[in-house]
């Protein structure tokens, strides 16, 4: 088995539909499986699965995983036998513990996270997986990312020390982004790729271990990536290879909560890799920015700002 693809889904029946679709689509000469994580969705996402099943699923009660032999239909054609599992996860475990378990039952030389919020085209794996066999020294692979319209997206970025937090809390919004993260013009060396389509050797994580699942989502892969960085790694991105990526299509929390995850992402970072003094300053760029927009919440009477921030102000 040359890849593995894992998608983590939660309550997203119609993005992974249509994930799945452009998979088996835009996916040609490459022996590969599709691991789909379900965090117990309750919008018939699992049944969405079953469709591309030739026989029945093995077991209707919730187990670790059920493979399910699919024969895949692309362009009124029949392409080769490719095995999904389905991993029927009782509760919410989130990007991390959902990735963890599919990484767990995988069988890939290569192992590929993919958002249910994202459509492949022109065979990007293959791409990549090419990419890679050629190039050994290279231990993460991140794509080109493209928004709905085929601009391109910030996909890839710097480690978050204290400078890059500063420009991401209060320069990030007007002009500074290009600092903290950016869609580079050529294939380069990077701290991190977006976890929305990240690509590794499936024996990185003997070394470096999994992806942490006490960060629930947002920055998880950061983190990760901050591992194999100081394992002595490279992390690469590759323009070459392109996927789009419906931008916080997956997420179910609207704009409140990534804000929320991100500082609590922050902490847990500084906290895990950082000295004490590096973490307080973190929390007091963290007070400072969270009180600025209260503050401004309150004086526009701004509904949005006032929720998000008034938690935000509570975890730093």
């Amino acid at each position: 088995m040359k890849l593995s693809v894992i998608i983590v889904n939660y309550n997203t029946k119609q993005l992974l539909k249509d994930c799945l679709e452009s998979i088996f689509k835009h996916t040609k000469n490459l022996n590969f499986e599709v691991v789909v994580v379900d965090n117990a969705s309750t919008d018939g996402s699992r049944e969405v699965v079953a469709r591309y099943q030739k026989s029945g699923v093995s077991s209707q009660r919730p187990v670790t995983s059920d493979p399910l032999k699919v024969r895949l239909v692309s362009g009124g054609q029949r392409s080769e036998k490719i095995t999904v599992h389905l991993i029927k996860s009782r509760t919410n475990l989130g990007f991390a513990g959902g990735n963890n378990l599919g990484i767990k039952i995988t069988q890939g030389q290569y192992v590929l996270l993919l958002n249910s919020d994202t459509l492949l085209k022109d065979n990007a794996f293959l791409k990549m997986v090419n990419f890679m066999d050629k190039n050994p020294q290279v231990s993460v692979l991140g794509p080109r990312l493209l928004n709905g319209d085929d601009s391109y997206q910030n996909s890839v970025g710097r480690f978050p020390g204290l400078p890059v937090v500063m420009m991401m809390l209060f320069k990030e919004h007007f002009g500074g982004s290009d600092y903290v993260r950016w869609s580079p013009d050529k294939g380069c060396e990077v701290d991190w790729v977006m976890g929305a389509a990240l690509m590794t050797r499936r024996k990185i994580f003997d070394t470096v271990g999994f992806l942490d699942r006490k960060m629930f989502l947002y920055m998880e892969e950061v983190e990760w990536c901050y591992r194999v960085k100081k394992a002595g790694k490279k992390i690469f991105f590759y323009p070459d290879a392109e996927i789009t990526h419906l931008w916080q299509g997956s997420s179910k929390t609207g704009r409140k909560d990534p804000i929320v995850n991100i500082y609590k992402g922050l902490i847990y970072f500084y906290k895990k890799h950082k000295n004490l003094l590096e973490l307080l300053i973190l929390r007091l760029l963290l007070k400072i920015k969270a009180g600025g927009v209260l503050l401004w919440g309150y004086l526009t009477n701004n509904a949005y700002l006032k929720e998000t921030y008034a938690e935000a102000i509570k975890i730093s």
